[in-house]
């Protein structure tokens, strides 16, 4: 019995220790941005505001160029996510359902992919960027955002399609649909825990990159705000409730998405890996 309840508590004292560490920087985080000046550089910590302003808000709101950034940071985000999700439905579609030579050679080069960091092609990107001549520009980070997340997208799509029975598309096609009719009917309605999972795993690989836009955009009109978040502090010098308003303000669009898709999230990477 002892045994027992032993095995029951330490894995939720575990489970607390984690929650407290994890939260409490993003917590902490949140509440310097509403403490009044007062409240962040007093010698003591103060843990909770005396009172809550949003003076640090309005400063980081209207700095300058965040209004550019932000469309700039939510068009390349948006683009990339479709992009790689359109092309990894018909990816996955393909390895699911069709025989062809090398196939298994092409998931193998996928799960490489997916492994390799893409820190180490830095370089040989930005020279395919500067032949290009398209340095300073948001197409290049859309592409290369796309490309970041689609091998996950395309394995995790490809356990959902392969777990769908056969005869329910050949089903649909006697009835009279075509191939891409029967996908569109039957396949792509049962994909939605997968497309959520990937979604929200390209969004924030998307919205949080900062390597690659350091090295290809150096015009501030066409940064994204990871890079205008890093070059904060330097602006308003020892402001740390400016500084912590702007990485809340950051942070708020990834939170708020996980707390919505989190759940499905979670099964659709978990399903999506098991059915494969």
């Amino acid at each position: 019995m002892k045994r027992s309840l032993f095995g029951r508590i330490w894995p939720n004292a575990t489970a607390a220790v984690l929650f407290v560490g994890f939260v409490f920087p993003v917590y902490w985080m949140f509440a310097t941005a509403f403490k009044p000046t007062g409240d962040i550089i007093a010698e003591n910590p103060v843990w909770f505001p005396t009172h809550l302003t949003f003076d640090h808000f309005d400063k980081a709101v209207h700095a300058d160029h965040f209004w550019t950034l932000v469309g700039n940071s939510v068009t390349v985000t948006l683009c990339s996510v479709l992009l790689s999700l359109v092309v990894a439905l018909l990816a996955s579609f393909a390895l699911a359902r069709m025989r062809f030579k090398g196939r298994r050679g092409f998931v193998v080069t996928f799960m490489l992919a997916q492994m390799a960091p893409w820190e180490v092609m830095i370089i040989a990107i930005y020279m395919i960027v500067r032949d290009g001549d398209m340095l300073n520009s948001l197409v290049p980070l859309t592409v290369f955002y796309a490309m970041m997340v689609l091998p996950l997208t395309v394995l995790t799509l490809r356990g959902y399609i392969a777990a769908v029975p056969k005869e329910l598309e050949e089903s649909a096609m006697v009835d009279g649909c075509t191939r891409f009719q029967a996908f569109r009917k039957v396949i792509f309605p049962l994909l939605a825990p997968g497309l959520m999972a990937t979604s929200l795993f390209g969004f924030i690989t998307a919205w949080n990159e900062f390597p690659l836009v350091l090295i290809l955009n150096k015009d501030i009109e066409k940064q994204t705000l990871p890079l205008w978040l890093s070059q904060f502090q330097t602006a308003f010098g020892d402001d740390w409730g400016a500084t912590m308003a702007a990485s809340s303000l950051f942070a708020l669009p990834i939170l708020i998405l996980f707390i919505f898709l989190q759940r499905k999230a979670v099964s659709g990477l978990t399903d999506g890996a098991v059915k494969g």
